[in-house]
């Protein structure tokens, strides 16, 4: 799933619509005005003011740069709708440099639409300098597909101000799930319908932080061959037990369940709840929606020690691109997104006078020298309390990190049936859900 702030500062993003011809998305060549012309997507919608025109203004600037590329921007909601991504590529509408999800990459080349990059890959400057983890997402059988362009990890958004009162110490966030149990009790404890911690059981995301949590004991849902559920295991049986015991013998959850995200941002940004998992991008939503303050909240990493769930964004190439498209819309990516402390998403001088939080601890997309220097002009920058994340930042050198599974909307809802039962039925089989839910996934997994 997406975690629900993603860009610095605006959620909706385009595409090309398919009541377009196949000509208005992708575009071929201008040959005649001796200039290559690229589509691309994600151009921020003109009702997110702010980021349309640093967006606008960041392809004019590159084509000023480089006159013999004329690169068309479309924008549309949302940016990569699940409903017709495939009906658009398959229908030759989708742009020639289009936006995708971690999730799409492997489906996008399985069907055989995208375009083989491994051929130009030394032209992208600043490919060597992304996350290897990153790089290996759009990396099929040994060709590369796509280009990261942003991600997040989750991990643990905490109240510091309610760790105080309840007598813990609000720069050592819980680490284990034993720790976030005892945490969760205390903070409870404080009474005035405080609530220790929180997570999702309904609308798929139940399912969605159930799989976060096997991924933080080191387990998983789907088998290595993604052919079998791996979810009726130690850990699995841990995930609902732990969730069991802190809403039914603990009372450290509430009692109103069957909650979504924007019952726990309200939650969160109200000071009534202790902790909940998430992902960076969560807190200034929490902040400028739910009433939060940026001094009160902080981040850990993902309880477990093992894993965590990661997602996130890239750009992939129609397979109807030519050479001299690949090359252009490489050249765009790099300017555009790819260039430590500038471009749309890296100009933090230009977010801080947009009054747009900089500092947050992701997306972290580069390693070496250009982690460096785009940490430096952050930290420059930054307007938010950098070290409320330190912990976060830290933690996440040691965790495995690990994308969604396949299938994973249809395996979610099978999994918010598990998830939410251990929360509203004190006397839930845990054996019993796991098993039944097993035998669900099996057979999504057989059918795709």
């Amino acid at each position: 799933m997406r975690s629900t702030g993603f860009r610095r500062t605006f959620a909706a993003i385009g595409v090309c619509s398919l009541a377009l011809t196949a000509a208005a998305c992708g575009s071929g060549d201008d040959s005649a005005s001796g200039k290559t012309r690229i589509t691309v997507n994600c151009e921020p919608p003109k009702s997110a003011k702010v980021d349309r025109k640093f967006f606008d203004s960041d392809v004019a600037a590159f084509e000023k740069k480089n006159p013999d590329i004329d690169v068309a921007a479309h924008d549309a909601f949302p940016c990569q709708d699940p409903k017709t991504f495939d009906a658009k590529l398959a229908g030759g509408q989708m742009e020639d440099v289009f936006y995708t999800y971690f999730t799409d990459a492997k489906h996008v080349v399985d069907i055989k639409q995208a375009a083989d990059l491994t051929p130009y890959i030394k032209e992208l400057k600043s490919y060597d300098s992304l996350q290897q983890q990153l790089r290996d997402i759009y990396t099929v059988d040994g060709k590369i597909y796509g280009i990261p362009r942003t991600g997040y990890s989750m991990g643990l958004i905490y109240n510091r101000k309610l760790f105080q009162q309840a007598g813990l110490d609000p720069d050592k966030p819980p680490t284990t799930w034993a720790e976030v149990r005892a945490d969760a009790k205390k903070i409870a404890a404080l009474g005035n319908g405080t609530i220790g911690y929180a997570d999702y059981s309904a609308q798929n995301q139940g399912g969605w932080h159930f799989t976060a949590e096997m991924y933080s004991q080191g387990g998983d849902v789907v088998s290595a061959d993604g052919k079998k559920a791996s979810i009726d295991t130690p850990q699995g049986h841990a995930v609902l037990q732990n969730l069991h015991d802190m809403r039914w013998t603990d009372n450290s959850m509430g009692s109103k369940q069957l909650l979504v995200i924007n019952d726990v941002q309200q939650l969160m940004g109200s000071g009534k709840l202790g902790m909940y998992l998430s992902a960076p991008d969560n807190i200034p939503i929490l902040v400028k929606e739910k009433g939060g303050n940026y001094d009160d909240l902080a981040l850990g990493p993902m309880p477990g020690g093992q894993g965590t769930l990661i997602g996130g964004d890239g750009y992939m190439f129609n397979k109807h691109d030519t050479p001299a498209q690949i090359r252009a819309g490489l050249k765009w990516l790099d300017s555009m997104f790819l260039t430590p402390g500038s471009g749309f998403l890296g100009d933090y001088a230009r977010a801080k006078k947009a009054n747009a939080p900089v500092g947050l601890p992701e997306p972290r997309l580069f390693t070496g020298a250009a982690d460096a220097k785009d940490q430096q002009v952050k930290k420059a920058n930054a307007n938010v309390p950098v070290q409320n994340y330190q912990a976060f930042l830290d933690g996440n050198q040691s965790l495995q990190m690990k994308i969604e599974p396949p299938d994973a909307q249809q395996i979610y809802s099978v999994l918010d049936s598990a998830v939410s039962a251990v929360l509203t039925k004190k006397d839930a089989n845990i054996d019993q859900l796991l098993g039944d839910a097993s035998g669900k996934i099996d057979g999504i997994l057989a059918r795709g």
